[in-house]
């Protein structure tokens, strides 16, 4: 491919352009127009052209296209162990026929991934690297050839699909406590699901038009457990208002005596929306029913599941005309200070920031959006080895908007390629920490961070003083992240002191954080603790600190709790 004209780049990719490309890499291949593209992308950026963003994405389209698919299986296969999504649902293999990933979008499919400039954004924003790269352009593919003009106008849809349906979902989804038998984990065909969708959003019967959600936001409607006639069942039984749709949840009787008899498991061989309203459920099949009901009616949903002082619980959160509502069903009394919703796309837990990001939707602003373009950048001159620009192109990211939490992480990157004195690091990562304080989940990351290069440094009082500070914050508003750097403290011990001093840092954590408290510091400090001790031989050791936990703990008789105390300490006597 021949260099690309200056003058050509300060517009946007022509059509012309775009079908030339195609056809040239129909004979020869898009490993040959990659490089080219690449540097059209970095002359266009460097020429501060307003299209530069148009073309660092035709040099994406093209470097995918062009990747062979042994290889692009091979590293998402690696992104899948490296996060640790992969589930027995899954096949245990691949196939791996030779070419590129481009057999699997047609001509027509490519004209118009390449030639549309939002669609080529928001496939390029959502991708991650666990999403299989096959499936989706398949999915992708698929959908367009059935309609190829109901593909254009619901292509957020479409993508929505592609990135959920790209694998199976996994056993324990949405919740574990009921079975495969009554629940079968299958999605349905993408393009009968599609269709559903399509037909559903052109009726009057959807509370907001799916149309104009983003694919981001769409796969929290798409992930439907539940088949499409409960859906519909769901949409003519659940009267709750979408402006109050948290009382589709109290819809749902609670069995107060599963909960005494620690039944928590569903045990009738039918588990469908229709039975759990007519036999009532404890909060989990409370949360699933709403969820499930939200999303018949077109309503994004997560369900969450927190522990709490006495026990567990599950609620869940839905997206209304005013945005989203992360709490309904939650027990404020019970203190449950943090919950996990799993992202369908990927299959890990979504972070705290990210669900806030989720409630805020500043990513679809236009500074964010023009932020985003200089971190594409500081990311390919720093896999050419020019940290300087790279420094340069991040700054400039966190300049526009500074809730850009990629471009800290690229900046402080470049920072340590450039090989920046360490206090300049620092620096930076304090910060990034202050550009985040909503945000107590990435504050904390980074000043974890800080306190790690001060200690590698030899500034010990400088580090402790700053997890100190961090844990002081958060043992209000955030006592989960406060807990998180106890229980890192003593991780820290468990690895490197004897055990008497690992047990006088339990100890001293139990004083400062377990006064009162419940679950969650039980999961994050008791139970490792214990099960660390164990497994070096020191079973006495351990049923002490279960005594001293039960001293400290807010332990009710009776409770989820003290069930679970119990069962660790038989445990440890039956020596398993």
């Amino acid at each position: 491919m021949d260099p690309v004209p200056d003058t050509e780049l300060l517009r946007a990719p022509s059509p012309a352009r775009v079908a030339a490309l195609v056809d040239e890499a129909a004979k020869r291949g898009w490993g040959e127009s990659a490089p080219a593209l690449r540097q059209a992308a970095l002359r266009a950026y460097e020429a501060n052209s307003g299209e530069a963003r148009a073309w660092y994405y035709l040099y994406r389209w093209a470097t995918l296209l062009g990747t062979p698919e042994r290889k692009a299986v091979n590293d998402w296969v690696g992104a899948i162990n490296e996060a640790k999504v992969g589930h027995p649902n899954m096949p245990e293999r691949y196939p791996m026929p030779p070419g590129s990933l481009s057999a699997h979008l047609s001509r027509e499919a490519q004209l118009f991934a390449l030639g549309t400039g939002a669609f080529a954004e928001e496939f390029f924003t959502l991708l991650q690297p666990v999403d299989n790269p096959v499936a989706v352009l398949d999915i992708l593919n698929t959908l367009r050839a059935a309609n190829a003009q109901l593909f254009a106008d619901y292509s957020s849809l479409a993508l929505a699909l592609a990135v959920v349906f790209d694998v199976p979902p996994p056993p324990g989804w949405p919740h574990a406590q009921v079975s495969e038998k009554v629940l079968p984990r299958k999605w349905p065909e993408p393009r009968a699901a599609f269709d559903y969708w399509v037909k559903l959003d052109r009726s009057p019967a959807v509370t907001q038009k799916l149309r104009r959600l983003p694919a981001s936001e769409l796969k929290f409607v798409v992930d439907a457990a539940a088949p499409f006639g409960e859906l519909d069942w769901a949409r003519q039984n659940v009267t709750a208002p979408a402006t109050d749709f948290a009382k589709a949840y109290d819809m749902v009787k609670y069995r107060k005596d599963r909960l005494d008899g620690g039944a928590f498991n569903w045990a009738l061989p039918r588990y469908d929306l229709p039975t759990i309203l007519q036999q009532g459920g404890i909060c989990v099949d409370q949360a699933y029913f709403a969820i499930s009901a939200g999303k018949a009616r077109g309503l994004p949903a997560l369900l969450f599941a927190g522990a709490g002082l006495d026990g567990r619980h599950a609620w869940f959160g839905y997206l209304s005309a005013a945005g989203w509502k992360l709490d309904c069903g939650r027990h404020a009394e019970q203190k449950y200070v943090s919950g996990l919703a799993t992202d369908p796309q990927t299959w890990k837990y979504l972070s705290d920031h990210e669900l806030l990001f989720l409630t805020e939707r500043f990513r679809a602003l236009p500074l964010y959006r023009l932020s985003e373009v200089h971190t594409f950048f500081a990311r390919e001159y720093l896999a050419d080895g020019r940290a300087a620009e790279a420094m340069k192109a991040a700054r400039e990211a966190v300049n526009r908007d500074r809730r850009n939490l990629a471009g800290w992480e690229m900046l402080v990157g470049a920072q340590e390629a450039a090989r920046e004195p360490a206090r300049a690091r620092e620096g930076t990562l304090r910060e990034a920490a202050q550009a985040f304080a909503r945000y107590p989940d990435v504050e904390a990351g980074f000043l974890r961070q800080l306190a790690a290069s001060l200690r590698a440094r030899g500034e010990t009082s400088a580090a402790d003083f700053e997890e100190r500070k961090l844990a002081v914050k958060n043992q209000g508003n955030r006592s989960d992240l406060s807990l998180q750097q106890a229980a890192d403290t003593l991780q820290r011990s468990m690895g490197k002191d004897d055990v008497a001093t690992q047990i006088r840092v339990y100890d001293q954590v139990l004083r400062n954080y377990g006064q009162g408290a419940g679950t969650d510091f039980f999961d994050k400090v008791v139970r490792p603790f214990v099960e660390h001790l164990k497994d070096r031989g020191e079973v006495p050791a351990a049923l002490q600190m279960i005594t001293r936990a039960r001293q400290s703990l807010r332990v009710q008789p009776g409770s989820m709790l003290d069930n679970e105390l119990r069962g660790l300490e038989q445990k440890l006597r039956r020596g398993g």
